[in-house]
């Protein structure tokens, strides 16, 4: 921080460390070994769309690429906006054969195009499916602003409640395996998840 951020209160927040979104492709050996939690398949980034010509010409670039390199893993892409209008850009891995690493580099090669492009600063957050024993859906987020991980657990009885009881489990299990987020103020609900 120099002194001119010192006088004007301003100063550069440093980006998380890139690693960090790939602590999934491994941690979720542990989650299907030692907690019956498997990997349904599904990846999503979400991001905040600008409606530019050059914002629209780096997302179709980006769609070439992962739709490119996932043709070797079967990997799909697919988009929608929400009614909140953030953009859901959606993996999937082929029927029967989900790849967590295969997902996780794609969701890197978008975070990756948004920001070499400039607009890292619109990226929301990564959400990778994961499904318990009795099928109960797992989200983990990845918030790109903070470099934390949190698991989002949708209560399967009750609309738009959540499980924080098992969200917090999940946390005590999983805290050597992914960088949690330690502030659990900060672990906000994902509504109407299409993976």
């Amino acid at each position: 921080m120099g002194l001119r951020d010192i006088l004007t209160g301003r100063h550069e927040v440093k980006g998380p460390a890139p690693d960090r979104l790939f602590a999934i492709s491994t941690a979720y050996v542990t989650l299907e070994s030692d907690h019956e939690i498997e990997p349904v398949g599904t990846a999503a980034i979400v991001f905040q769309a600008l409606a530019t010509s050059d914002f629209e010409a780096a997302l179709r670039e980006t769609e070439e690429v992962v739709k490119a390199t996932g043709g070797e893993s079967a990997t799909s892409l697919s988009t929608q906006d929400d009614s909140y209008g953030y953009r859901w850009m959606v993996l999937k891995s082929p029927a029967g054969a989900p790849s967590v690493e295969d997902l996780a580099v794609g969701i890197n090669a978008v975070s990756g195009s948004i920001e070499t492009a400039g607009h890292g600063e619109r990226l929301l957050c990564a959400v990778f499916a994961f499904a318990d024993a009795q099928k109960r859906r797992i989200y983990f987020i990845y918030k790109y602003k903070r470099g934390f991980w949190y698991p989002f657990v949708p209560d399967p009885v009750h609309d738009q409640q959540r499980s924080t009881e098992r969200e917090l489990q999940i946390k005590a299990q999983m805290a050597s395996e992914l960088p949690m987020e330690p502030e659990i103020e900060r672990w906000f609900p994902l509504w109407g998840i299409p993976i």
